[in-house]
């Protein structure tokens, strides 16, 4: 597949925009779950199943993350993350729109300064792809540091307050989707190269579905756990950043910015942080 960031950013949005509306339709079941008396003595995740509406949303997610592998196919891990934080943009309308309320001004002004963010990190960074098979070796040192990581995360917040748990998972969710989108990249790379008979046997490519089965589990489970704003500032942060981190050590991806204008990279970052939070916050409180 030929290298297009044009065509990445494209693929990318299309994919934003498509798991925005995975995400309103799976929390909707989860305000919807915790609030029936028939479902006090049942899992909220196995109540969330249960409901027709949340596998729409989870088909919504699956066609997301496959025009999510698309834009990897044309660009670099770099590329695509920071247009996925975008995603939250058209979550904050969809859910607006669903509840009944206008978007706010001051959501406009931060989405504003969203986009701004997103776009210095891509246009400025101008990111250069890397390498498409990172060593055996590497891959089971970041796969380890993040298990550890998130096997000491899901304990801590199994004993903490709702509101707790729920930024917790989002956390979690974060990170594993991070990891996702590194195996996504991975797996679309392999698949350039070696076609379908090399993929079907990496080890790749399993993984990518363990991570997205579980991840689409501890979403769900954060959304249970307490309200959209304290998991979905987390889970949106946490993704890009534990990606640009390992696309970074594991593929060798890397942004074209030297000495002051990692000034300007550091600044579009911190905005798309704080930005993301006071967004997901403004949204989930009206």
């Amino acid at each position: 597949m030929m290298h297009s960031n044009a065509l990445a950013v494209v693929f990318a949005l299309l994919s934003a925009l498509t798991v925005a509306w995975g995400t309103v339709l799976r929390h909707q079941i989860a305000e919807q779950t915790s609030g029936d008396p028939d479902n006090a003595h049942r899992s909220p995740l196995l109540a969330a199943i249960l409901r027709p509406k949340w596998w729409g949303g989870v088909l919504c997610a699956l066609a997301g993350y496959g025009l999510q592998f698309i834009a990897l196919g044309f660009g670099t891990l770099l590329v695509v993350q920071p247009i996925l934080v975008l995603s939250l943009m058209f979550t904050l309308p969809l859910s607006a729109k669903f509840d009944g309320r206008r978007v706010a001004r001051s959501e406009m002004f931060w989405a504003g300064l969203l986009t701004i963010a997103v776009g210095v990190l891509v246009i400025w960074g101008r990111p250069l792809p890397g390498r498409s098979t990172p060593d055996l070796d590497a891959w089971i040192v970041a796969l380890a540091i993040g298990i550890v990581a998130i096997i000491v995360a899901a304990w801590f917040a199994g004993h903490r307050p709702s509101h707790q748990r729920a930024l917790i998972l989002g956390l979690i969710t974060g990170v594993i989707m991070g990891y996702l989108a590194v195996l996504s990249k991975a797996v679309v790379d392999i698949f350039a190269v070696d076609s379908v008979h090399g993929l079907l046997i990496s080890w790749e490519l399993y993984g990518l579905l363990a991570c997205a089965a579980i991840g689409t589990g501890v979403q769900q489970l954060s959304f249970n756990a307490g309200a959209l704003k304290n998991s979905l500032p987390a889970m949106t942060i946490a993704e890009p950043i534990v990606a640009f981190v390992l696309g970074y050590l594991l593929l060798g991806e890397k942004f074209q910015v030297y000495g002051l204008g990692w000034l300007a990279m550091a600044a579009a970052l911190a905005v798309m942080i704080v930005g993301t939070v006071i967004l997901s916050r403004k949204g989930v409180d009206q």
